[in-house]
């Protein structure tokens, strides 16, 4: 007996660390990023060096790894009486280190190492030398800690140092160190299905474990009298329904289901694995206030799209039972002007039930 009872704890253990994995991954995702700062040479005195810098990107992420075609330049200075302008044209890497310690997609801030390779080209030089370079390859590397990954909007600090061709005489390389701000728009998120919760089945083993502890039955049975049948009840079919009714409300330019918009379409993803059968409605909304008739009906069908996108992808919803609409700033379900920025979803169930 002891020995079925510590297999049921065991069972009903594994049971409880398993159907706790169920987690959502982030994949891949685009990035879009603006930076500015300062940049000084490598030459002399350096703070007399310091010249502003600006640079644009665009890369293809993961978690763990990215890559970003980087276009930085504006102006730079060789030495005090020394000034040019530049183009420099890179592709990078990044590798992710917070990652290497934790898988959380979740986390505040993101470390990265950042190396890449690429052109540089030079104009507008205060005087021309035979043996100055106007185009050379350029190695660089850095750091950069960029804010939570799974925002729509980020923020970035980042610090490198860009070997180039001389700019002066040709002898050696130019070297540069960037200090750049930077605000980053995130789009086109991909996740992984959740884990499947696998909960075994302790039922028999609890069975055992009790009918182990029965009182044993004697070969005398008392006698009991036989019941007397019961008249059949008449039963009828009765029909009832149910309903769904969420509304996730959103901020200014915003599509993505916030957390607790997430909460609300669990509840949808639920209703739908309840009723196989149900039809569920996703209309997008935009409110008049902010915007213009174009970009409102554009958010108003990315913010219906993008749900209908977690309830297929992240709960394995039937997308044949999920229809979307949009209305922009057409109609206005709510007099509150912010209200109008959601979306309303809505379905209803009958069924047939005997009583």
């Amino acid at each position: 007996m002891k020995q079925r009872t510590f297999i049921t704890i065991i069972l009903m253990a594994l049971a409880v660390s398993v159907s706790g994995q169920e987690k959502k991954h982030l994949e891949t995702y685009h990035l879009f990023e603006l930076q500015g700062g300062a940049q000084m040479t490598a030459n002399g005195n350096m703070m007399k060096l310091i010249s502003p810098t600006a640079a644009f990107s665009y890369g293809y992420m993961s978690p763990s790894v990215g890559l970003r075609l980087h276009v930085n330049g504006w102006q730079a200075k060789n030495s005090s009486d020394y000034k040019y302008k530049y183009v420099d044209v890179n592709g990078d890497l990044l590798l992710n280190v917070s990652y290497l310690f934790s898988r959380n997609a979740n986390r505040k801030l993101n470390l990265y190492l950042v190396c890449g390779f690429g052109i540089a080209s030079v104009y507008d030089r205060e005087y021309s030398s035979t043996n100055s370079y106007d185009l050379s390859d350029n190695l660089r590397g850095g750091l950069r800690l960029e804010t939570n990954i799974t925002k729509p909007i980020g923020f970035s600090i980042e610090v490198s140092a860009n070997s180039m061709g001389d700019r002066n005489n040709g002898l050696g390389s130019d070297w540069g160190f960037l200090a750049m701000l930077g605000v980053s728009y995130r789009f086109g998120k991909r996740y992984a299905k959740p884990t499947p919760i696998l909960v075994p089945v302790v039922q028999d083993a609890m069975e055992v474990s009790t009918a182990s502890m029965a009182p044993a039955t004697y070969a005398a049975e008392e006698y009991k009298p036989e019941p007397q049948s019961k008249p059949k009840q008449e039963t009828k079919l009765v029909v009832k329904s149910d309903k769904l009714h969420e509304t996730i409300y959103y901020a200014i330019c915003m599509s993505d289901p916030t957390e607790s918009g997430k909460v609300q379409l669990q509840k949808v993803a639920q209703f739908m694995e309840q009723y196989k059968d149900a039809i569920i409605k996703i209309v997008g909304y935009a409110d008049k206030g902010t915007g213009n008739p174009d970009v409102n009906m554009k958010y108003s069908k990315q913010r219906a799209i993008d749900c209908k996108d977690v309830l297929v992808k992240s709960y394995g919803c039937n997308p044949e039972n999920i229809i979307i609409d949009s209305k922009g700033d057409t109609i206005q379900p709510f007099e509150e002007n912010d209200n109008n920025r959601c979306v309303i979803i809505d379905s209803e169930i009958k069924y047939n039930v005997q009583e």
